[in-house]
């Protein structure tokens, strides 16, 4: 169920809009820990009859902060908005995460931003929650203030599974290790790559393989290695199946990371189409062969193992 949001990218949100409960994060693939949150706000929102509104920034702050951290999102902004329309969420500010922006002191953001722009009432924040110039505002702030500025904070207790803490480092960690059913449990969906088609060298076709090739752009690196996948095109229901490589195909002596995606029993033109990549299993490591005969023989083994975990 798609439900009506309001998308702003500043805090100049409509009347309707303030005096709501807010949530505060950059809900990098909005998993089970995410969505308990939201179910806790959304009681808050039947109980006290409240609107709930999302601020979340892009980019990350991490991001901003490191440049030499360029493959990072689970999901990028579009698959997040996506999951923003789910029902409860009544409207979400999208930040520009700049260097005016980070330099807004803790104090201001929380007179000026909060307390003036938004008039929250309730604002729910992890327990390591940061903000202002240099990080200096922190939760214990933000209670120091709950009186003078007519607000209440909340501090939902975290997700725990497995005696461990469901969170977004957790889930990039375990994509890292090729943990791909591990971490489509944690986001409650397949984790998957939106991108476009690009031209490449045609090396799988000239194998027998024809591939799609895409840039992962700055999402986070998986477990480099070959993949069961689904394949999704915009505007379009058809789901496909195939397999992807995700690596520098040391076979053929490349150096740019890419992936690769063989899909099944199809045929047509899809250069400059966006593809949505879900992972479903990771099937091996990449690996160097002597010889295209090897690589040939590797890739209809893969394809047999690929069908086995799609079907």
């Amino acid at each position: 169920m798609v439900n009506k949001v309001k998308f702003y990218n500043n805090f100049n949100v409509s009347k309707a809009h303030k005096d709501s409960i807010l949530l505060i994060g950059n809900f990098d693939g909005l998993h089970l820990g995410h969505q308990k949150l939201f179910k806790h706000a959304n009681n808050y929102k039947k109980k006290f009859k409240l609107k709930v509104g999302i601020i979340t920034f892009e980019p990350a702050p991490k991001m901003y902060f490191n440049k030499n951290i360029k493959n990072f999102r689970i999901f990028n902004l579009d698959q997040k908005k996506i999951f923003f329309k789910k029902p409860g969420i009544d409207f979400v500010i999208i930040k520009k995460f700049d260097k005016k922006f980070s330099k807004i002191k803790s104090h201001k953001f929380i007179k000026d931003i909060l307390y003036k722009s938004l008039r929250a009432k309730y604002i729910f924040v992890s327990d390591n929650f940061r903000f202002g110039n240099k990080r200096e505002g922190n939760v214990k702030q933000l209670i120091n203030n709950e009186k003078e500025f007519n607000f209440k904070i909340i501090k939902p207790k975290p997700l725990v599974l497995k005696n461990k803490v469901i969170s977004s480092t957790l889930i990039r960690n375990l994509l890292s290790n090729g943990k791909i059913k591990y971490a489509n449990r944690l986001l409650s969906r397949n984790w998957s790559i939106e991108s476009k088609v690009q031209m490449g060298r045609q090396m799988g076709r000239k194998i027998g393989f024809p591939t799609c090739n895409m840039d992962i752009n700055n999402y986070v690196i998986p477990k480099l290695g070959v993949y069961a996948v689904r394949i999704f095109q915009k505007n379009s229901n058809k789901i496909l199946k195939g397999i992807a490589n995700i690596g520098y195909r040391p076979t053929f002596n490349q150096k740019k990371l890419l992936l690769e995606v063989h899909i099944f029993n199809f045929s047509g033109n899809l250069y400059n189409k966006v593809l949505t990549i879900d992972f479903i299993s990771f099937l091996r490591n990449e690996k160097k062969f002597k010889n295209i005969n090897q690589l040939r023989k590797q890739i209809s083994s893969d394809l047999v193992m690929a069908k086995k975990k799609l079907n």
